[in-house]
């Protein structure tokens, strides 16, 4: 069987679908309503809806994570999803939805608050990655599916896959946990901090209500210097060292400029600062500020073993195989946190695999298309062990 390493579009075009719902009580106790979910789907039910794969995305996914759109792009994980691939669409039934809060379909700060007639904005009320769980299960129970064969992610979907284990045990035959943790450290929560406080501090930010309306183009920088920062703890110095090294952006400059540019402000003179200022520009244009402050939080507050610390309880009543998969690279959910995942299902005797990979691209290396028959191969045989 091939092995993919590069997204090829191989499954054709794909277009995002919706479904809508009355509403959900969050774990704050708020009513959210209506509600609408943005999701994708690749592949053919089987007669027995026993074949279904929920792909869980990190925080900047969308639906699209397979096959080409409307404007040709591939989703972002089209090198695992596909015929013949890691996760393969002429077996499996795979579905891929926007996270609730999220700005591409699902209901989220974008979304217009039937009270007001505006853009919810930060009036959005704060979710969980839990509530994001419920809205999938209720999702998946919408296309007749009592049970799933595979929930799988990495990082925040990592996180989800997780609470879907723990909330849903009944609806989980087996999870794949990826680059995650079971708990958010006071790094993360530090790092999501300093992020949304470059949005807060952007005299160009919205807030609230007050703004007209939503356009990704907004001439703030405080999201794009939110994403530099997010973006730095998904490398490795291993990572930027090769890529970059301390070269400079100019190729004709023979040393440092020894200037702050025009007006006091850098342009960015290495090619380091240049590669982080067009991750940044490019993130604000496909982008909700709001959003990203709306997951973050969700993220931060994401806390499976509670106040003692203790994940072994949480984990008493799941059925569901699972997998947990870290990166040797990967210091912002770093293999510690994986192992303690690991230590309490073994606690509770829960069947449960382990696979460290040697990679080196840091915690985005599940994303990176060098690392895709790595994990081509043990997803796939995990999948059909189940």
């Amino acid at each position: 069987m091939k092995e993919y390493a590069d997204s090829d579009g191989s499954y054709g075009h794909v277009s995002t679908q919706f479904a809508d719902f009355e509403g959900i009580v969050l774990e704050s106790g708020v009513f959210l309503g209506p509600l609408r979910v943005a999701y994708e789907t690749y592949g053919t039910l089987s007669p027995g809806k026993d074949n279904a794969v929920l792909i869980l995305h990190a925080l900047s996914g969308d639906a699209h994570a397979a096959g080409l759109d409307a404007d040709g792009r591939a989703g972002w994980w089209d090198a695992m999803i596909g015929p013949g691939k890691g996760i393969d669409t002429d077996k499996y039934f795979v579905i891929s939805s926007n996270c609730l809060g999220g700005c591409k379909g699902t209901t989220g700060p974008p979304s217009i608050c039937e009270a007001t007639g505006k853009p919810y904005g930060r009036s959005f009320p704060l979710i969980t990655i839990g509530d994001m769980v419920n809205v999938q299960a209720m999702l998946v129970k919408e296309l007749g599916i009592e049970k799933l064969h595979n929930v799988i992610g990495g990082s925040m979907g990592g996180m989800q896959a997780l609470e879907w284990a723990v909330r849903h045990p009944d609806m989980v035959r087996s999870a794949v946990v990826i680059a995650a943790t079971g708990r958010l450290s006071p790094q993360g929560i530090a790092f999501n901090w300093v992020g949304r406080n470059a949005i807060y501090c952007d005299p160009a930010s919205a807030c609230n209500d007050s703004s007209p309306g939503y356009d990704y183009q907004r001439v703030g920088k405080g999201l794009a210097v939110a994403r530099m920062i997010g973006h730095i703890t998904y490398l490795s110095e291993e990572t930027m060292e090769a890529k970059f090294g301390r070269k400079l952006r100019l190729k004709d400059m023979n040393g440092y400029s020894y200037s702050l540019g025009e007006n006091g402000k850098e342009d960015g003179e290495f090619e380091v600062e240049s590669y982080l200022q067009h991750q940044g520009s490019s993130f604000m244009r496909r982008f909700d500020e709001d959003s990203y402050i709306m997951i973050t939080k969700a993220i931060d507050y994401f806390d499976l073993a509670g106040p003692d610390g203790d994940l072994t309880p949480v984990f008493r009543n799941i059925e569901a195989k699972m997998l947990v998969l870290s990166f040797s690279s990967d210091w912002l959910y770093p293999t510690s946190m994986s192992l303690a995942i690991v230590r309490a299902l073994q606690a509770e005797k829960k069947h449960v695999s382990f696979v460290e990979l040697d990679l080196p691209y840091g915690h985005d290396s599940f994303l990176v298309n060098a690392g895709i028959p790595m994990l081509t191969r043990i997803i796939r045989g995990f999948l059909e062990g189940v």
